[in-house]
């Protein structure tokens, strides 16, 4: 049995993950490659109200679902399908909805703390890290949260000075050390984004020949 290569995508909030991420999905097609987006793993608070839910620290590790995340991975590594549950950044919990997912040759995952976990980061087989200045992952996030998950203005200014910031300096970007590669401005580095994808290639054309 051919089991799929493992492509982690880490970096601050508004690095470019998901853009990366989609730019190598894009270049072999969603038959060969599919994307799993660590976000969705937030821990279920569907017991506290949503204020509380407000109040959560979600910057932190200890607001992710760890031991599913893992447990999925590792499903999807031995050739598994999994259901991965889907997340509202609206009610702050999970929904009903699970999205059904089984193996595709390249699963490239993608989160801020993805490379903070051991067992998790030693399921990667290329460990990639978006450095973005910033100025410009604050403005992403700012623009992401008010237009797509229905965020005020002043929320997301008080929130990323309160935890994003901090839970950044402490927690994400000292796992920047065990990255294969780092790329400057993400999605954007064209130079890097080729290099990468080449050796993507390289992985698949193995994968294809066994």
């Amino acid at each position: 049995m051919k089991l799929p290569k493992f492509i982690g995508v880490a970096g601050g909030t508004g690095s470019g993950k998901t853009t990366v991420s989609k730019i190598v999905q894009k270049s072999f097609g969603k038959e060969k490659a599919s994307i799993i987006s660590m976000d969705a793993y937030y821990k279920d608070f569907a017991d506290l109200s949503l204020e509380e839910r407000k109040k959560i620290n979600y910057d932190h590790p200890d607001a992710f679902d760890t031991e599913l995340f893992l447990s999925h991975l590792r499903a999807l590594k031995m050739g598994k399908c999994i259901d991965i549950p889907v997340y509202s950044f609206y009610e702050y919990k999970r929904t009903d909805i699970k999205q059904h997912l089984c193996p595709t040759p390249i699963i490239i995952t993608e989160g801020m703390l993805l490379f903070y976990n051991r067992e998790i980061r030693d399921i990667f087989d290329i460990k990639i890290f978006i450095d973005t200045d910033p100025d410009v992952r604050i403005i992403r996030r700012i623009q992401r949260d008010v237009l797509e998950r229905g965020r005020t203005l002043e929320s997301v200014i008080n929130q990323y000075l309160d935890t994003v910031r901090p839970m950044h300096i402490q927690f994400v970007e000292p796992t920047k050390r065990f990255a294969d590669i780092i790329i400057p401005r993400g999605g954007h580095n064209k130079v890097a984004m080729d290099i990468i994808i080449a050796k993507i290639k390289s992985i698949l054309h193995q994968y294809e020949k066994n």
